[in-house]
């Protein structure tokens, strides 16, 4: 392992436990890691400082007073980690001057890539980033993008042109991009060139006790979980489509296990009870649910296109079930596939753990990031 200096890290904001994830690991190696969030919404994840913003004028004006009391802690570390352009609950104006405070009496800003924003919303539309995202499939509209859901989703207007002054400001400001995934590296490497890397998902492998398959089950059992509000952005609502109608093709072969909203660690409780993990239709990448399940020797269908693998270098050990929004029919192929020949799972269960330990092991990932902060 290499040799850091010892530093002083503030992660602000979260997304699927993943800056606390890598916070924790950051302190096992001598380091001071905060992490200031709302923890993930329904998620609940840990935090040191609390963000969480209730409902209402009420619960604004708390949030506020909150985010002013807290402040004075954030100060004084050697990197910033922000989650997101938008890394407060607030209107970009009002976001702006937490930034400019936390640029001014902070060492280096960085932005961590892991979820939607500005750059990402419209390499989704630029018709040559993906052949297909959570918005297009093609050159066609995604489910996603003709429903709802959309509108209820895209609160903060990605579209609009305060949201590109916004993007812009904290873009010329920052120090670098850190991106989670192969899609988000790809949004930002030609606007940040060598100023972006790619660090991957960090998964705490070492608490995370693997349950391999170790002998070829009577019947699979695939495990699915809806956010209610994410359904078609995941594709889970496919997925679960798809998956119920091969169950009902082969019921003495499968079972399922739909859970939804369920808070992180019952969630992970929960995963453990099933073979196959199905998470998300529109991605490359395989994201935090696929990785914590093969952690713990599940096999996960979710994303894992060539690119990805090319982009960390993996070239022998491909266990994820990719799965892909077109052509139709593609989910209940594969789905059928994994019944047909369940007698595979138990290598597949192995292969996923040494998978992520290899590429995703929060020690590993940690060391990326320190690499490329000490590198700024």
């Amino acid at each position: 392992m290499a040799n850091f200096e010892v530093m002083k890290i503030l992660f602000v904001g979260d997304a699927s436990n993943m800056h606390h994830c890598l916070a924790q690991q950051l302190r096992k190696m001598g380091h001071h890691a905060i992490v200031a969030s709302n923890g993930s919404g329904w998620m609940n994840t840990s935090r040191d400082i609390d963000l969480r913003r209730n409902p209402g004028k009420i619960g604004a004006v708390q949030y506020v007073a909150k985010l002013l009391t807290n402040l004075h802690k954030m100060r004084g570390f050697d990197i910033v980690e922000l989650s997101n352009p938008i890394f407060l609950q607030l209107k970009p104006w009002r976001i702006r001057p937490i930034f400019d405070y936390l640029k001014k009496h902070n060492g280096k800003i960085v932005l961590s890539a892991l979820g939607t924003d500005y750059v990402y919303y419209h390499a989704c539309f630029d018709g040559k980033t993906y052949r297909y995202s959570d918005y297009m499939i093609g050159n066609e509209p995604s489910p996603f993008y003709q429903s709802k859901e959309y509108e209820e989703y895209e609160e903060d207007n990605w579209k609009a042109d305060f949201m590109k002054r916004h993007s812009d400001y904290v873009l010329e400001r920052i120090d670098g991009v850190v991106a989670c995934l192969w899609e988000y590296y790809v949004a930002y490497a030609p606007i940040m060139g060598d100023k972006v890397i790619h660090a991957g998902l960090p998964i705490d492998v070492e608490n995370l006790t693997p349950h391999f398959i170790d002998e070829e089950p009577e019947k699979v059992r695939f495990f699915i979980g809806i956010q209610r509000n994410r359904n078609i952005l995941k594709g889970t609502d496919r997925l679960l489509a798809a998956l119920e109608n091969v169950h009902r093709e082969m019921p003495d072969l499968c079972d399922i296990e739909r859970v939804e909203n369920l808070p992180y660690d019952e969630y992970v409780r929960r995963m453990n009870r099933s073979h196959v993990l199905l998470d998300q239709l529109y991605s490359y990448t395989p994201a935090t649910n696929a990785l914590l399940a093969m952690a713990q020797g599940l096999v996960a269908v979710s994303g894992a296109e060539p690119e990805y693998y090319d982009l960390i270098g993996e070239t022998t050990n491909h266990p994820i079930i990719n799965v892909r929004p077109t052509p139709e029919g593609d989910i209940e192929e594969k789905l059928r596939w994994i019944v047909s020949n369940k007698a595979l799972l138990p290598k597949l269960s192995h292969d996923s753990r040494d998978f992520v330990v290899k590429h995703n092991a929060a020690s590993v990932v940690a060391n990326r990031y320190l690499n490329f902060w000490q590198s700024l």
